[in-house]
């Protein structure tokens, strides 16, 4: 029976490795595409040539300057929410956790906001800092709301809190905008999630901190699990629950505060994400963080493709296509859970 048990456990891992591989092929294939999409088309000889053979045309500067670092951008942007929301979902017992349900984008938001609008910063480097701090901010305020009173933390209790802080959040990031003239164009396309105008500056700025947080989340992955079964079994079966929760935080802070430091807040990533994997295939622990890394990504570079197409040769803003796609998927999730209840 172990050798049966063993022999079952290594097929299931190569064939989770096979769909990892397939997705990440499936990653690249996008990336590629999206340097051929845009309000002005490129050629696939202009693209070729300008990965590989730079001659310093115009079309190639528009695919090595501009789309490049964007669709790289996307890759970690969406690497960072995927996971994230698989963290948020599993530390909490929250099936609808995600970054920009329970407010955490909309802390770090209003951070970088009052960076911009109030310090005058323009680099990066600079606000992200702020988007650290702003994301730990609104963390601590929607657990606050989500526990006070009677009664047990719920996914839908923590969910409403969430959604009122992130009201309350976007509101103040708007007020500023309108109270501070300078920072309005700075803010104006960023506030609704978007990765027009990215450069490798901004990329640069934010991958190490995605890096670190997805490290982080890859190592805690199985004693997450366990938490998520509840902290006395997970005390239990040998986990270190305050010292776990302590680093999930941290990863979360990073991958939320870099992901909306870059971008701007992209909502409903880390909540479709890790649904969609369970869904398909099935799988938990590490292999649960992985995928959502590879889907998180796919899904960004996909909706910013989609954005940059349907209005040719505007552009909707990428956090604007995730969310008509987002929506939807939580009001399901809610009603799912409002039966489950009852």
């Amino acid at each position: 029976m172990p050798d049966v048990a063993a022999e079952a456990t290594r097929r299931r891992a190569a064939t989770n490795a096979l769909w990892w591989c397939v997705l990440a092929l499936g990653v690249v294939a996008l990336a590629w595409a999206s340097l051929f999409v845009g309000a002005r088309p490129v050629s696939a000889s202009d693209v070729w040539d300008a990965v590989f053979d730079y001659a310093g045309k115009w079309d190639q500067e528009v695919v090595t300057g501009y789309r490049v670092p964007r669709a790289l951008l996307a890759i970690v942007v969406g690497a960072a929410l995927g996971v994230a929301g698989s963290l948020i979902q599993r530390l909490m017992r929250n099936p609808l956790g995600d970054p920009q349900i329970l407010g955490v984008n909309a802390g770090a938001s209003l951070a970088v906001a009052v960076a911009v609008g109030f310090f005058g910063m323009t680099s990066v480097w600079g606000y992200v800092w702020f988007a650290f701090a702003g994301a730990v901010v609104a963390m601590a305020v929607v657990y606050g709301l989500g526990t006070a009173g009677r009664g047990p933390m719920t996914p839908v209790r923590v969910t409403m809190a969430g959604i009122a802080v992130t009201a309350v959040f976007t509101g103040a990031v708007r007020g500023i905008a309108l109270v501070k003239p300078d920072a309005f164009d700075a803010l104006r396309n960023w506030e609704v999630g978007s990765l027009v105008g990215r450069d490798t500056t901004v990329l640069a700025a934010v991958t190490p901190f995605v890096v670190v947080g997805i490290v982080l989340a890859l190592g805690l992955s199985r004693s997450l699990d366990a938490i998520a079964m509840g902290d006395d079994l997970a005390v239990a079966m040998g986990v270190r629950v305050p010292r776990v929760r302590t680093l999930s935080l941290l990863a979360i802070t990073l991958l939320c505060g870099a992901a909306t430091a870059a971008a701007g807040p992209i909502g409903f990533v880390g909540l479709m994400v890790p649904h969609a994997i369970r869904m398909l295939l099935g799988v938990g622990g590490w292999w649960l963080t992985a995928f959502s890394m590879l889907g998180g990504a796919a899904l960004v570079l996909v909706s910013d493709i989609v954005g940059r197409v349907i209005v040719r040769p505007d552009e909707v803003p990428v956090g604007i296509v995730t969310a008509f796609v987002g929506a939807p998927i939580l009001i399901l999730l809610v009603r799912r859970l409002s039966v489950g209840t009852r």
